[in-house]
């Protein structure tokens, strides 16, 4: 018999949806955008009915740092510009890699927080920003492809699931590849929250970092982590207590950490003895087809004992 977990956390405040002719910003908290991909996602972004603004420095370069979009300051203004203007609609990344922890202080969140909820996109290093959004601004963000990056640009199942997030939000409820499974059996009610599980340990003791996860769901994927490296990660999130409290945990994609044997012992030998439900293999995050998650939003994992699909199922639509 499975057990079903669930905790008191509060959703987070969904933005609108979007629909032909809103106003989308593409920003770079990150790493250096490569302006023929910035060129082609956009090119795409159009095709869907959008009207774009682009951030003044998305395509600078740090003059001694080489792997920054530009100076710190300069990329936390770009975001705070497009979030506070009132024409946007929607901010998405161009891209990750590294950065967003570097300048998320500089942003001034009280005027984040008093703009209102946007759509906000990005993966891996904007998990950084998906946090602040929601701890600082109690704001749901998704967890799906940027506008120059391979899964945006070359992966058309990644791209459509996205699309449809962002217009249709009510028909993309159930999220999942059919890889998924139990890694440990249960059922699960919580909030999501999450994203790239090393940029999640790096923010631990750091201001406004998050201190537990009583009544949250987590989802968590990585790259380029080997196995005891990803071990490191998951034992410094359990002994800073910023995982105290998880309802349940659903795992995504881990490409180049390894043989996935060797991954799945890490996670079943740091999740195992927590006693909450944990699925394996629900696909989001760097692998290929990757589906686009809310964060901040009230769902179901349900991760079935007797082999059946995992599932994580949202109870509302991502977007009003």
């Amino acid at each position: 018999m499975t057990r079903e977990k669930r905790g008191p956390a509060a959703p987070l405040a969904r933005p609108p949806r979007l629909r032909p002719g809103s106003r989308v910003a593409v920003v770079a908290p990150s790493g250096p955008v490569p302006a023929d991909r910035l060129e082609e996602g956009l090119a795409i972004l159009r095709d869907w009915g959008l009207d774009l603004v682009v951030g003044l420095h998305v395509l600078s370069v740090h003059p001694e740092l080489d792997y920054l979009a530009g100076a710190d300051a300069d990329r936390a203004k770009d975001l705070q510009a497009a979030w506070c203007d009132p024409s946007v609609d929607a901010v998405l990344c161009a891209r990750g890699g590294y950065g967003a922890h570097r300048m998320v202080d500089l942003v001034d969140w009280a005027a984040i927080r008093a703009a209102g909820p946007k759509a906000f996109v990005g993966y891996s290093d904007i998990t950084a920003l998906h946090e602040a959004f929601a701890l600082r601004a109690g704001f749901a963000t998704l967890h799906g492809p940027m506008v120059a990056t391979d899964a945006f640009l070359k992966d058309p199942a990644a791209r459509e699931h996205l699309r449809a997030t962002l217009f249709e939000p009510e028909t993309v409820r159930t999220l999942g590849l059919d890889t998924a499974a139990a890694l440990v059996p249960g059922r699960a009610r919580g909030v999501t929250f999450g994203g790239c599980v090393s940029l999640l340990a790096a923010g631990t003791g750091t201001p406004g970092g998050r201190t537990g996860a009583r009544g949250g769901l987590l989802v968590i994927e990585d790259t380029g982590e080997e196995p005891y490296r990803l071990d490191g990660i998951l034992t410094r999130l359990l002994r800073s207590g910023a995982l105290e409290g998880v309802a349940g945990i659903v795992c995504g994609s881990w490409q180049e950490c390894g043989p996935y044997e060797k991954v799945r012992a890490v996670l079943a030998d740091r999740f195992g003895p927590l006693g909450i439900p944990v699925a394996e293999e629900l696909g989001f995050g760097h692998g290929d087809a990757a589906p686009t998650i809310p964060l901040g939003v009230p769902a179901v994992l349900n991760a079935p004992s007797e082999g059946g699909r995992c599932t994580l199922t949202v109870e509302v639509p991502a977007l009003l």
